[in-house]
């Protein structure tokens, strides 16, 4: 098999195992992991959640049957076992926390155990600023960087595909480098693996859904997220690894410093992110996850661009515009369609 072809039959494979594994634990998940709705829930009947499962499943077996068939030289092979641990780990984590919730404290402990085994042990010799700042400055911001984008995909994953919508076309757009040799194996390889088991968890996930990914899913995909997007950024295509997920980024981001500004306890649950804040404007569902996929399609054509044209006036005006396409968005959700 050619290398432009692995990335594609790696997430093809995935999503084949996702959607079957998903069939298979439904019925489980339904008998032991039954999200009920509450004040604070967009879903309104009893749901199961754990989809994650099936979606890290497919995504690993088929990362390892890539592997198999063509191994990938030096380091790689160890490098994604090393993420596969901690994204496992985190999902069990994610586990616990989904049948009997965690306290707070302890949650961010064990999800910065999982970050730091990753940024240590899987980005070593991974420098952004070396420049800037002494080593442990940068491996303290990367640490706290990781910490944050693993919530913020937790948090974001609070309506029927919006999590698809937001990591679908990152992960489909670094596979896609991946299959054309603009960014490394590994990185490709990854990213279609999560790309491909997302896609298999489509079906389920499908407003209204019949199935949610859980903190197991949403964790442990944040982690791995945080991990392609840190590899881009080493590679010196920092404004591409920003643009990736600067929907997601912005409307989490953004709605934590209102709350903390207004004395809110940040770790538990609520109704106030934009993309929460457009249903309740009168937004429907799917017209929601479809303007934030639009939108990410818009941001990965924005990524390639500032891959492809490294000068610095090309990298600021495609950063300037995904800024400005984002911020209109999030006030379009903010204020309403009559508004927007």
């Amino acid at each position: 098999m050619t290398t432009f072809l692995i990335p594609f039959a790696i997430s093809a494979a995935a999503a084949i195992l996702a959607a079957v594994l998903c069939v298979w634990l439904r019925p489980l998940l339904v008998r032991y992991a039954l999200a009920r709705p509450n004040a604070r829930s967009s879903h309104k009947v009893p749901t199961p959640q754990g989809g994650g499962i099936a979606v890290l499943a497919g995504a690993f077996l088929a990362l390892a049957l890539g592997l198999w068939l063509s191994p990938l030289e030096g380091e790689a092979g160890r490098t994604l076992l090393v993420v596969a641990l901690a994204a496992t780990a985190l999902a069990v984590v994610g586990a616990w926390d989904d049948i009997r919730p965690l306290p707070a404290g302890l949650r961010l402990v064990l999800q910065a155990a999982c970050v730091g085994f990753v940024l240590f042990r899987a980005a070593p010799e991974l420098r952004l600023f070396p420049e800037l700042m002494p080593l442990a400055l940068e491996r303290a911001l990367a640490l706290l960087a990781g910490v944050w984008f693993v919530n913020l995909v937790n948090f974001m994953d609070g309506l029927d595909w919006i999590t698809l919508a937001g990591i679908v076309p990152l992960t489909g757009a670094l596979a896609l480098a991946g299959g054309y040799g603009i960014v490394d194996p590994l990185t490709g390889w990854l990213a279609a693996a999560i790309c491909g088991g997302l896609v298999g968890f489509a079906p389920f996930n499908r407003p209204v859904a019949r199935l949610f990914l859980g903190d197991v899913g949403s964790l442990p995909i944040g982690l791995v997220t945080a991990y392609l997007l840190y590899r881009l950024a080493g590679t010196g295509a920092f404004a591409a690894a920003l643009i990736l997920p600067l929907y997601h980024v912005a409307d989490s981001t953004i709605t934590l410093l209102r709350r903390l500004l207004r004395g809110e306890r940040v770790w538990e649950a609520h109704r106030s992110h934009f993309y929460q804040q457009a249903t309740a404007n009168g937004f429907s569902v799917m017209a929601v996850v479809g303007q934030v996929f639009l939108l990410n399609l818009v941001l990965a054509g924005l990524a390639a661009v500032a891959l492809a044209v490294p000068g610095l006036p090309t990298q600021f005006a495609c950063v300037a515009l995904a800024v400005m396409l984002t911020g209109l968005l999030l006030r379009r959700f903010a204020t309403g369609p009559r508004h927007g």
